[in-house]
């Protein structure tokens, strides 16, 4: 399988908090919710599409527990997202937690990385993260995400959890896919390729 992450991102490439004010307060965050009023259709189809290709989920514990809230109450079997989270593989990185009542869900309590590669061995389409980005800076720092699937909205926050930092594994992306929705939402699709290739730009 490809692990592929899926990220809403704020133009200054903020992604904390972006379903509402409540979500993650942490450092004091004062700007949550702020992707809440440029959902439309074209968006709606392009989380669906992601979740189409999906052969089972890793979350990190914050945001396995924001679905976990959430999710199993939908049981709508026309909910294409609803449908792949409460049927297929969840995969969580914690140290803490134990058990669940979702169905389908494994506790990765070992070396995270090494877990993770043990899951790409297997036959399968993507294994898709969604949000978690704790869990997405180790990984990114590991070079073995495949696939970035970002959502840039058109607004800036100044402050909050950046996506990458500075220890991202220096990393070449193609451009898979791009387009923008009615409400300026910047719908793109990255794969890697490999490591940067420098150079010098002459006059």
């Amino acid at each position: 399988m490809e692990l592929s992450l899926t990220e809403f991102l704020t133009i200054d490439g903020v992604y904390q908090a972006p379903g509402g004010p409540d979500e993650d307060l942490t450092d004091g965050f004062t700007h949550g919710g702020w992707s809440a009023t440029y959902g439309d259709d074209e968006f709606g189809e392009y989380i669906d599409a992601i979740y189409a290709k999906t052969d089972g989920f890793l979350l990190g514990r914050r945001t396995y527990d924001i679905f976990a809230g959430y999710w199993p109450k939908v049981t709508d079997p026309d909910n294409p997202v609803a449908t792949k989270l409460n049927t297929l593989p969840k995969y969580v990185a914690t140290e803490t937690l134990t058990e669940s009542d979702w169905a389908g869900t494994t506790f990765l309590n070992g070396d995270v990385v090494e877990e993770v590669k043990k899951l790409k061995a297997q036959p399968g389409g993507e294994l898709q993260m969604h949000g978690s980005g704790d869990l997405a800076h180790t990984l990114l720092a590991a070079g073995v995400v495949d696939i970035l699937h970002l959502a840039i909205f058109p607004v800036v926050v100044g402050t909050g959890k950046k996506l990458f930092t500075d220890t991202a594994m220096p990393t070449k992306f193609q451009l898979a896919e791009s387009r923008t929705t009615s409400s300026g939402i910047i719908l793109t699709t990255y794969r890697a390729d490999g490591a940067p290739i420098y150079g010098t730009i002459e006059d």
